[in-house]
């Protein structure tokens, strides 16, 4: 019998099938180079790659990818007979040099040997043995006691990995539920940017989406599920927000000052300190005059109340990145009048799979296809990750006034100038005031779910003249009108930069790190430590985020797997703590800052989120995933101090 990966406990994915019309509706469905994978995975049929190989072009490939007729027949027909025929299918895995070919032949572009120990880890073919059952491995004694801040997509994974690895733990959650950012923002239209079967762990890899790119509360399922699977929530301390950190150098213990759900302060202990805590969780409304005299409904799409009634109202959005292009679609069919305040321009990407919903075949062909789920998500990496990474890399050859850095960079702009221009066609003013003048992916790029359909309504206008105060009414504009409305909405966005919140953290000798980071200048060594705080991890760090594709949940686990490799060297040395050296952090922050000349986001039109008040791009990872997840594979001891 052959059987899918172990990545689902309630994995049922064994043959023979029955030879049902839904098997045949999946194949027909089903993506066509994942079934060539699933395939010759099951049957390790390599000619089949060498006549597959003529026809799969690689991502975004101009003519696109064009298999013949006759060849999709076949291939269905030849893995129906293996799926429904006992003992057709190996009972072993292909070799790694088969799989290594059908990596390459399934994007239609070689993958570099480097990629392929991340692909194994990151699709679900071939999951790590759990820390707890790895031989020589010291177990952490009862004793040495994890906090972890923050009940997110990092927080849950922190918490699954730590208990297996052994390790008592506690999370604590301001919220009354899991989920973070998914469970906080609930405005209407809210999705994510990230393919829907990338966006999720490695190891609980589901074939239950319902979208391409999950919806809001799509996300939330997950995350409600991964709960229960793992039976997080008896190791979370729900509503209760963690205030201060300070470090016990003597007892070489974390004490930690939490808020109870009822007002109280109560004071922890703690060996270790995992903060994932996520930087989109502190919402910023806008600096404009007046803001608090506004007497209609003032939300923000991070508060979202659901109790306010939009049919028929006149609604202003402040705000067109992200939130608001998920936002105005949404809502401006029930709106009486929707007026858009643009503060900045923003390059937006067509993709015809972001509203699309995944068929019933395509699911069966996930849950019961085996192999089909990993690679799947195979496919949707390599289009959605390092894939892109061309376009934010600075080629210095390049015409220094080009509105792009480099041959890459422009075809994209080029391919986001085609739909803006063919969506606007007949609306020259909206084009005029849409078409960015800096290069593309420098900023957040938005996806089009709608956006610029929306804009075009007839009851939605665009307004890009400065705002220069919020009336109890309505907005004064800086030309004198005066606009009225009934509901102000704030699509803002979050202060990233204040990486810490309202959190107070004091390390060694009385440090303190609002002191040395400021309000919105962190450093740290590899997004994850710091000297002077031992045992003080950080997640979505400094320079860690991948802010050329899609990828947090890559680098959520692999941060993660960074920190208890950190904890188990302390424990295999029978020490009590780890730190950066001073001359480590200093080294890594010189090699991040000169490299990050040679990156998009520091191009001097570039003004985005990423970069703080000074400039300087504190956010983003400027190699790629595959270099990040390499790094964090375990702790370079030269560069750290244990004790």
């Amino acid at each position: 019998m052959a059987r899918g990966g172990d990545n689902l406990g309630e994995d049922d994915r064994l043959l023979p099938l029955a030879d049902t019309a839904e098997l045949r509706a999946a194949l027909r469905e089903a993506n066509v180079p994942t079934l060539l994978m699933s395939y010759v995975h099951l049957t390790h049929d390599a000619a089949m790659l060498d006549i597959f190989q003529n026809y799969i072009r690689p991502p975004y490939s101009m003519p696109p990818t064009e298999i013949p007729q006759e060849c999709v027949e076949d291939l269905r027909a030849r893995l129906l007979d293996v799926l429904t025929t006992a003992g057709k299918a190996k009972a072993d895995a292909p070799s790694d040099e088969l799989m290594h070919r059908m990596m390459s032949v399934g994007v239609g572009e070689p993958v570099a040997d480097e990629f392929v120990p991340l692909l194994y880890d990151q699709i679900g073919l071939k999951l790590p043995v759990p820390r707890n059952q790895q031989p020589g491995r010291k177990s952490p004694p009862p004793d040495f006691k994890v906090l972890v801040i923050g009940a997110g997509l990092t927080g849950l994974c922190a918490g699954i990995k730590l208990a297996e690895a052994g390790f008592d733990y506690v999370t604590i959650e301001k919220n009354p539920e899991v989920g973070g950012t998914w469970y906080e923002n609930r405005y209407p239209g809210v999705g994510v940017d990230t393919p829907s079967h990338f966006y999720s762990y490695s190891f609980e890899i589901s074939p239950e989406w319902n979208k391409y790119h999950p919806h809001g509360a799509d996300m939330q399922d997950y995350l409600l599920h991964v709960a229960d699977k793992y039976d997080l929530r008896d190791n979370i301390r729900f509503n209760t927000t963690v205030t201060k950190l300070v470090y016990d150098e003597p007892a070489s213990l974390w004490r930690v000052t939490v808020k109870t759900p009822d007002g109280r302060e109560e004071v922890l202990s703690a060996n270790a300190v995992i903060n994932a805590h996520g930087p989109v969780n502190r919402w910023k409304y806008p600096d404009i005059p007046g803001l608090e005299e506004f007497q209609g409904a003032l939300l923000h799409t991070a508060t979202w109340d659901p109790t306010v009634d939009l049919k028929g109202k006149r609604v202003a959005v402040i705000g067109t990145g992200a939130s608001a292009a998920q936002l105005v679609p949404a809502i401006a069919g029930d709106v009486g009048q929707l007026t858009v305040f643009m503060r900045s321009r923003h390059w937006v990407i067509y993709n015809p799979e972001i509203m699309d919903d995944v068929t019933e075949g395509v699911k069966f062909a996930l849950r019961h296809i085996p192999f089909y789920r990993e690679w799947f998500r195979f496919r949707v990496y390599w289009f959605a990750a390092d894939g892109l990474f061309g376009n934010v890399l600075v080629d210095p050859d390049w015409p220094k006034d080009s509105p792009a850095v480099s041959a890459v960079n422009e075809g994209m702009r080029q391919y986001a100038l085609a739909h803006l221009n063919h969506k606007f066609a007949d609306r020259p003013d909206l084009r005029q005031q849409l078409t960015p003048d800096f290069p593309i992916f420098s900023k957040r790029i938005i996806i089009d779910g709608g956006w610029f359909d929306a804009l075009k309504r007839h009851n939605v206008a665009l307004e890009t003249d400065r705002i220069e105060r919020i009336l109890p009414n309505g907005v004064l504009m800086a030309d004198g009108r005066e606009l009225g409305f009934d509901i102000i909405i704030c699509a803002t966005g979050f202060d990233v930069a204040n990486m810490l919140g309202k959190l107070e953290v004091r390390g060694r000798d009385d440090r303190n790190l609002r002191d040395e980071w400021g309000t919105d200048d962190p450093r740290s060594y590899l997004g994850v430590t710091l000297p002077g705080y031992p045992n003080y991890f950080l997640t979505v760090g400094p320079n860690s985020a991948p802010n050329h594709a899609a990828g947090q949940n890559l680098i959520s686990e692999t941060q993660i797997n960074y920190i208890i490799e950190c904890l188990d060297r302390v424990i295999d040395q029978g020490a009590r703590s780890i730190e950066p050296t001073q001359e480590a952090f200093e080294t890594w922050n010189r090699t991040i800052d000169e490299r990050m000349k040679s990156m998009i986001w520091a191009h001097p039109k570039a003004e985005s989120y990423y970069r703080n008040s000074k400039g300087r791009v504190f956010l983003s990872w400027p190699y790629r995933l595959v270099d990040y997840w390499t790094a964090t594979r375990n702790p370079d001891l030269a560069d750290y101090r244990i004790d």
